[in-house]
């Protein structure tokens, strides 16, 4: 049976972005949210609202009962997950199936899989994907770590293995840090993901991070759509990412585009994927796997013209993929803002209600946003807010446009980050596609010094 009806298991720019593309498919939506969300623009224009639990987080959209019971009681025979939240939950998306209802999203074994990042790595090896160099799976001792430190050579960084955004995250400089700057790795690892599993990689001086997005149909078929340059981050956290990325050639991106596609036909993947890489002196080395969406894949979107969660939606009722790799081009240049609700240089949440909105407009200009005047915004989630992206023929022409639709977009009320983007479209080396990972970080420091 085709779906017929769609339950959106998130919120914010992402839960709308999810019912506008069932709607264009014909597919009515629920939309489940908390009390906090009650007003929320996706909730107004789903077709069935749940409200399912408190402001908090834990009580609402990661309560899974909560979830399975809206959708029987709306009647969806399909969830999606969009990003965060239970999207990469393996448990979440086999209660989903054992309830009879479709999974938006990869196979559960999938989701396990890369979901522990030691697991990750050595199945990205095992499918050809180049690695790190370090440790063959978990460090058990400080012993076992200095002998890894030892050949791999330092620096090293100790990542826990269940981590993400940067905790249990350290870089050891020298074998006299090891021991404590593990147990430090650890103890955070335990505190915020309740495990404390570590594991050694070679410590890249000045990496840039590329991602490759990729889809299968789950019976051996896989296409790439490119990949994306999300170097600008700050604590880990992507602020400005662009496709395609200013450093690699077409020769580049069609050879490592191959080794990304055969891998994903190789595991037998189903749905939306990216698989993220350093990428430093012209060498790709695997760090992970997101599978799910991604909250930059717009820019994926606007250089190959495909719908990415009509593709997931599509390739979840069992349809093949709608394209084909010899099918799939790659035009002009895109770059996606993050607009969170933030101080734009220190940072500091900025919840509050928006008292005036107006969404840049023009040619090739995009605002993916469930922002309106007199929203409140809620103190509870992340802060994002909005993501303006623009195409273009060229870069330079992308980042003209976007520096003019930068100067349109309106949000009163709170502050927001958009100042930030506006100096960072000034900076020469941003212009010249010349930065690392740490070149935000570092920009930051010498500005508020």
């Amino acid at each position: 049976m085709p779906i017929t009806r769609l339950l959106i298991a998130n919120r914010g720019e992402i839960a709308l972005r999810i019912h506008r593309a069932a709607h264009e498919m014909g597919i009515e939506t629920v939309a489940v949210h908390s009390t906090a969300d009650a007003d929320a623009m996706h909730v107004r224009l789903a077709n069935h609202a749940v409200c399912i639990g408190p402001p908090n987080a834990a009580q609402s959209y990661l309560n899974q009962a909560a979830i399975i019971a809206a959708a029987e009681i709306s009647g969806a025979d399909a969830i999606h997950p969009g990003y965060g939240f239970l999207s990469e939950n393996a448990q979440f998306a086999e209660i989903v199936e054992a309830h009879g209802i479709v999974w938006v999203g990869p196979k559960p074994e999938h989701i396990r899989t890369m979901g522990d990042k030691v697991e990750a790595k050595r199945t990205a090896g095992a499918l050809g994907l180049p690695l790190v160099p370090g440790s063959d799976g978990a460090i058990h001792s400080t012993e076992e770590a200095a002998r890894v430190a030892e050949q791999i050579g330092y620096p090293v960084l100790v990542k826990a293995a269940s981590g993400g955004g940067g905790r249990g995250m350290k870089v050891i400089a020298s074998p006299d840090q090891l021991e404590s700057l593990i147990g430090q790795a650890k103890s955070e690892a335990k505190s915020a993901f309740g495990d404390d599993t570590v594991y050694l990689e070679k410590y890249l001086g000045n990496p840039r991070h590329i991602e490759f997005q990729v889809f299968g149909d789950g019976n051996g078929s896989a296409i790439h759509l490119g990949e994306r340059d999300c170097s600008l981050q700050r604590r880990h956290q992507k602020v400005l990412e662009e496709a395609p990325s200013p450093v690699l050639s077409a020769e580049e991106r069609a050879r490592m585009g191959e080794v990304v596609r055969k891998a994903m036909a190789d595991m037998g993947y189903r749905g939306a994927g990216t698989i993220e890489f350093l990428w430093e002196d012209g060498q790709f080395y695997f760090i992970e796997m997101n599978t799910r969406l991604q909250v930059e894949h717009p820019v994926t979107e606007m250089i190959t013209g495909l719908d990415l969660v009509r593709e997931q939606i599509r390739i979840a009722d069992g349809k093949p993929l709608s394209v084909q790799q010899d099918e799939i081009e790659f035009h002009g240049h895109a770059i996606e803002c993050r607009i969170n609700a933030e101080d734009p240089f220190n940072f500091a949440p900025s919840p509050g209600k928006v008292t005036a909105y107006h969404a840049a407009g023009g040619m090739h200009v995009r605002v993916d946003s469930g922002l309106y005047a007199g929203y409140q915004i809620p103190p509870y989630y992340d802060s994002m807010i909005a993501k303006l992206i623009v195409y273009g023929r060229t870069r330079e022409g992308c980042i003209m446009r976007l520096r003019r639709a930068l100067e349109e977009m309106v949000i009163d009320g709170v502050r927001t980050s958009i100042p930030l983007h506006k100096a960072l479209l000034q900076e020469p080396d941003i212009l010249d596609g010349d930065y690392s990972i740490k070149w935000l970080e570092e920009w930051l420091a010498e500005r508020n010094a």
